[in-house]
């Protein structure tokens, strides 16, 4: 490995994400693993300088407080403990102070005087030592890729592709929750221009037939999650040496997940929508990773800025932002908003500045006016956001003429509609998403 690397253990820390950005910010690898991580386990990560256990409010299970493999105190890795008192390590403190300035003179030291790490993370070497570990695990086999199409997946296809080549499979499942035009992108990029291996299969009736009447957003989602793995596995047994499954998961699907001492905010369909009988080994290269860094990953890969800044789209596509239970009726209300929301972002230059946006349809009506007679349709809800990490956003502010000109061009071209409404909700208290 050509990266230093140092580990955080989560003993109930609510500034994980935090340490963790700000380790990296100083040139130095860092990943987050779970309070229970074996001294076995921890030693087979490659090139450990030091660990930080990070305690906090949320450090108990089931009432009892949770602590460290106590194996890890004595095997010779410098230690930094901050806000755990039980921590038996000589480098201790109570909390992290509350300025980054702060934090980072801390952590400067701990890494660099204490450790004696090299700054020596950058997306070229976790390229290098993602590619060794990927032929190592992979061998002669044959890996099989969820291809959505957005950015979290084209990383990993490009790396893939780096990695094994034609050994990698990629399945693009058009489930009916597409964008528009969503899925003959797709086809046009990897298909076409890249040359991947790439089987395309169309089962939106399939979907639609299993989401309807559920109108939970935890239970889509996991509904969803668990078909696509089905139809992965169908198509895995029609081709041979398959044995591996690659997602493009990352940082943030883990945290809002929920850990072991934090809470669900959502479930993500590569983390907690995994049926229990999976048949396949994950591959998951980005999984320490946050968005920002993701997308200079697929810089560094060489992957073309339109399909990096792609606009972000979440697993379950359009089902978590057709509220409630789904009907074709909402949905495809959904998807022409969308696509009139996404034209004029491009025309107005927003595209480029603001980092997700998009439309949602909720599952109600209201009474309005169309060609001079009462009407009672469904409102559609704009939402547009800035964020670097996806771990919290803020609104962006939208000009007037803008919004009025989608506004006009919904209201005039989107069947079933009868109002516009904008968001204004950061994340907290909001998700970026509509659920």
């Amino acid at each position: 490995m050509k990266q230093d690397m140092i580990v955080i253990l989560d003993l109930g820390s609510r500034l994980n994400t935090t340490i963790a950005r700000a380790i990296r910010k100083l040139g130095v690898y860092s990943e987050i693993h779970p309070n229970d991580i074996s001294l076995a386990k921890l030693s087979q990560l490659p090139n450990v300088k030091g660990i930080i256990i990070n305690g906090g409010e949320n450090n108990q299970l089931d009432g009892i407080k949770i602590d460290v493999d106590q194996a890890i105190y004595t095997a010779g890795y410098p230690i930094l403990a901050v806000g755990y008192e039980p921590a038996t390590s000589e480098n201790k403190l109570p909390a992290w102070p509350e300025s980054e300035e702060a934090i980072t003179e801390i952590l400067h030291d701990f890494i660099f005087n204490s450790c004696q790490a090299q700054p020596n993370w950058n997306m070229k070497n976790f390229i290098a030592d993602q590619v060794e570990r990927i032929r190592k695990q992979v061998g002669d086999k044959k890996v099989l890729l969820a291809l959505s199409g957005g950015v979290d997946s084209s990383v990993v296809a490009a790396l893939l592709i780096k990695a094994i080549g034609k050994q990698l499979v990629c399945v693009h499942v058009n489930h009916g929750l597409m964008r528009k035009g969503e899925s003959e992108a797709v086809l046009e990029v990897f298909k076409n221009q890249m040359d991947a291996n790439l089987i395309y299969v169309d089962a939106s009736e399939r979907f639609l037939k299993k989401l309807e009447n559920v109108s939970d957003p935890e239970q889509k989602r996991k509904i969803i999650g668990a078909e696509f793995i089905r139809v992965f596995e169908e198509e895995a047994r029609k081709l041979e040496g398959i044995e591996f499954l690659a997602q493009g998961t990352i940082y943030p699907d883990i945290v809002e997940s929920g850990t072991k001492t934090a809470g669900v905010v959502k479930s993500h369909h590569n983390v907690g929508g995994l049926p229990d009988d999976l048949k396949f080994t994950l591959i998951e290269p980005l999984y320490h990773l946050f968005k920002d860094e993701v997308r200079a990953c697929g810089l560094e890969l060489g992957l073309p800025e339109s399909m990096v800044y792609r606009q972000p789209f979440p697993g379950p596509g359009l089902g978590v932002r057709c509220l409630g239970a789904i009907t074709r009726e909402r949905l495809e209300a959904v998807r022409e908003s969308d696509a009139i929301l996404r034209e004029e972002f491009a025309t107005a230059g927003l595209d480029k500045k603001v980092w997700q946006y998009f439309t949602v349809v909720p599952d109600f009506k209201s009474v309005g006016i169309k060609n001079h007679t009462r009407s009672y349709e469904y409102p559609v809800i704009i939402r547009a956001v800035n964020t670097v990490d996806a771990m919290t956003a803020t609104i962006e502010p939208i000009d007037w003429p803008i919004l009025l000109k989608i506004t006009d061009r919904i209201l005039k071209e989107v069947p079933n509609v009868n109002r516009v409404c904008y968001d204004l909700s950061p994340k907290p208290c909001a998700t970026i998403e509509w659920e």
